[in-house]
């Protein structure tokens, strides 16, 4: 059986590096690995993909960035071609990014199986078009396999028929626990505690008042604990148009890093501020604090189970999380059913057993 792998960004490599792994060691599978290129940052992808093991894209489709429709066109233009000269049994499409959601459109139209990875997650807010991507895409897919049971509900309550969906746990935290002994933390680098940020939606990065509001109570919480900032190339250029620098030492504006560099941080945050959906998961296995800028999140079992808390775009509400922290009195959390570095065999074996029907 031939089972073709789509990814188009970063978060895409974190969760087909398990389920590759896995189908590896399976005799009926041959595998192929599609990168549509949305993430054109060849540095870091290339840092992303030697640092996962990920064996070297079979295609790049090189779409590089657009606006959404641009992209999401693109994407649809050129999977066509691959998909009709490869001819896989069976098309796996991760998250809810641009790529995803074109693929499975293509795969739909041209009869050939999908299954979703990371699917039934929802944050109940269509202004976000990454939940556009994840709608759409679980209504054509004809697998999904879910991270936890918000994920199974959601998608029985869209009508999703139940057999087609299988709760297989979150690939991304497969990822973590198997490289997690290679994130080695350089004390002599970083400040002893620290608080660690990311940030690139719009809604945070895009308007201007709300990026310069987030950037002044940064800098103010920096006073109390230095931050490291690791910046997105967009909120990079942003900070660049509005003409904004950090407002003392203590807030650490970095470059993008590697997965086990930003890992290592991540274990040793203090805190974490984050709008990464990701981010939100890695923290709650880790058991470090998580405040998310954010008014709702597509994984609410990070909140519900987790180390999660969503302060929406409320400043004052984050600093006063963030002191509940520095005075040790953080939330406490548990890591989710079936967080437990499995996923990718479990996705393997659904693929192995079904083979028969693609």
């Amino acid at each position: 059986m031939h089972v073709l792998h789509v990814v188009g960004a970063r978060p895409n490599f974190m969760k087909v590096a398990p389920v590759m792994a896995a189908m590896d060691g399976h005799p009926n599978i041959q595998q192929i690995l599609v990168h549509t290129g949305q993430h054109y940052d060849a540095n870091m992808s290339d840092i992303f993909f030697r640092e996962l093991g990920l064996p070297q894209p079979d295609l790049n489709l090189e779409v590089g960035s657009g606006s959404h429709a641009v992209q999401t066109a693109q994407v649809m233009v050129r999977m066509e071609d691959v998909l009709l000269d490869r001819q896989p049994d069976i098309v796996l499409v991760y998250g809810d990014v641009n790529s995803t959601v074109a693929t499975a459109i293509v795969c739909a139209k041209l009869g050939i199986p999908v299954g979703h990875v990371e699917a039934g997650l929802r944050s109940f807010d269509r202004s976000m078009p990454e939940e556009i991507n994840r709608l759409l895409t679980d209504q054509i897919a004809d697998v999904l396999f879910t991270p936890s049971a918000d994920g199974d509900a959601n998608l029985q309550r869209e009508g999703v028929a139940a057999e087609r969906i299988h709760r297989v746990g979150n690939v991304m935290i497969d990822t973590l626990i198997r490289l997690l002994p290679q994130a080695s933390f350089d004390a002599q680098h970083w400040p002893e505690r620290y608080a660690l940020v990311t940030l690139h939606r719009p809604s945070n990065v895009d308007a201007p008042d709300m990026l310069r509001q987030i950037l002044a109570t940064l800098a103010q919480l920096s006073l109390d604990i230095p931050i490291i900032f690791p910046i997105h190339p967009r909120t990079r250029q942003r900070i660049q148009e509005l003409g904004l620098s950090p407002a003392n030492t203590h807030l650490m504006l970095q470059e993008p890093l590697g997965y086990l560099d930003f890992l290592a941080l991540q274990r040793h945050a203090a805190v974490v501020i984050t709008d990464s959906g990701g981010i939100q998961e890695e923290t709650t296995f880790l058991g470090v604090p998580c405040l998310t800028v954010r008014e709702n999140t597509e994984r609410p079992i990070t909140v519900t189970l987790g180390t999660n808390i969503l302060v929406g775009q409320d400043m004052n509400r984050l600093q006063e999380e963030v002191a509940h922290v520095l005075a040790g009195d953080s939330k406490t959390g548990q890591i989710p059913p079936l967080w437990d570095g499995r996923a990718g065999q479990r996705i393997a074996e659904i693929i192995g057993q079904r083979a028969w029907q693609f």
